[in-house]
């Protein structure tokens, strides 16, 4: 038992820590800006990043198909899998990222039409968006990397990476700006140096498996099966994943519909939902590695032990963070702003941030072992009804329950992904 406690450990904790340290950077980036120019500078920045964290985050796919289909591979001591898939997903991610590139006028403007930012905003972003466009390659790229890495038992490696791509992305950003004087030009190009560090960080670290990346032959990369498994496990990924865009981008429109009080408090009680993420995220990413690990080895023992222990860390984790949550979620409003009009509301809906563990403890548990089941189709069922009844929920109660009908919405959109996980699970699970 102390054995497995230990192998999710040293998954996750790894991942925990390189979560923790992307707040970091967008706050440096918000932190230089605002010392560089007023709030257009400030809402350049804040578009520019929208921009892209929908666009990475919706092929996000790319590192999570990956780090199942490879967990596998590894469990099944299968090289030539190993090393295909590593060289398959590496080739679409970094292909994708040219495609960005080459169509990146096309992008800005769909970007300029659905954001409708105020005219002071649109040229500096714009010029933020025309620098940053050229990482795309850079950060798809790492994603299939990293996700290949998680595949491969190894969450320090991309760690290590993230620490180092946020300390650079500070450093260079400090230097163009200030001592270089480049302006909001200066934090895009602090940001596309560290992002090309990091790729090309993450391939010189595959020197350290010089048996599993020198296993591919052209036939092994071109085999139509792993292919067409490659790109079916993906498509379902990249369809789940616009399910949950639709609706976190819902949810943050919704609350800007009713005021700027409201908006506030929606975005500052769903900070909790975030930190509750950084850790589950964590053990989320043990579960691909090691649920995979043992499904591709057929080892129902330990596939099965590996789910019963995964499961005793998230409940022990939601316990821990409900009472943190119910005990400390004034002192932490109060921390992020002095608006005595924004705490006075959100007194009113802290009640749901409690319950924001309870309700997601399913859906990020089970995400990571059905990612390393490679059961894509059952995480696309589940997403679907989530946000079916989300949508529902919103428009049958909204004209009730106003902004409480948003976060009931929420939390049932988590409920319901668990539930539907579990129901699906037995479909999937080792016979």
């Amino acid at each position: 038992m102390k054995a497995i406690d230990r192998d999710i450990l040293n998954i996750a904790l790894p991942a925990i820590v390189s979560n923790i340290t992307v707040p970091l950077l967008g706050l440096v980036d918000v932190t230089i800006v605002g010392h560089i120019g007023g709030a257009s500078t400030i809402g350049a920045i804040a578009v520019g990043s929208m921009v892209f964290n929908v666009i990475y985050w919706i092929f996000g796919f790319l590192r999570m198909g990956t780090s199942g289909i490879t967990a596998q591979a590894f469990g099944r001591h299968d090289m030539a899998g190993i090393s295909g898939t590593l060289f398959r997903s590496l080739s679409v991610g970094l292909l994708t990222g040219v495609a960005f590139v080459c169509l990146q006028s096309l992008l800005w403007q769909c970007a300029v039409f659905l954001i409708r930012p105020t005219a002071d905003i649109v040229t500096p972003a714009s010029r933020y968006f025309d620098i940053c466009i050229w990482g795309a390659p850079a950060t798809l790229g790492l994603y299939s990397l990293t996700g290949w890495y998680i595949g491969m038992q190894d969450t320090k490696t991309p760690m290590v990476i993230s620490i180092m791509q946020n300390v650079l992305n500070i450093a260079c950003s400090l230097f163009f700006v200030f001592v270089l004087g480049k302006g909001i030009e200066g934090v895009a190009f602090g940001t596309l140096t560290a992002q090309y560090a990091g790729l090309f960080t993450a391939l010189v670290m595959l020197r350290r498996y010089p048996r599993h990346v020198g296993a591919c032959r052209r036939a092994d990369f071109l085999d139509m099966p792993a292919l067409l498994r490659f790109f079916t496990v993906n498509r379902d990924i990249f369809l789940r994943t616009l399910f949950l865009v639709a609706v976190n981008l819902f949810f943050t429109s919704a609350g800007a519909r009713q005021g700027a009080v409201i908006l506030s408090v929606n975005t500052l009680l769903f900070q909790l939902f975030t930190l509750y993420s950084y850790v589950m995220d964590g053990f989320a990413y043990a579960g691909e590695a090691l649920g995979g690990r043992h499904y591709g080895a057929r080892d129902k023992a330990m596939f099965c032990l590996t789910v019963r222990r995964l499961f005793g860390w998230s409940l022990l984790l939601t316990a821990a963070y409900t009472i943190l949550y119910y005990t400390g979620g004034t002192p932490f409003l109060n921390l992020l702003t002095d608006d005595a009009a924004v705490v006075a509301a959100a007194h009113t809906y802290m009640p749901w941030a409690w319950a924001i563990p309870i309700a997601g403890m399913g859906a990020f548990y089970w995400d990571g072992l059905y990612i390393g089941m490679t059961a894509s189709r059952g995480m696309l069922a589940s997403t679907f009804c989530g946000a079916a009844v989300f949508f529902a929920t919103w428009l049958l109660l909204q004209p009730s329950l106003a902004n409480h009908a948003l976060w009931l919405a929420l939390l049932l959109y988590l409920v319901t992904r668990g539930i539907v996980q579990t129901l699906l699970f037995r479909r999937y699970a080792l016979k």
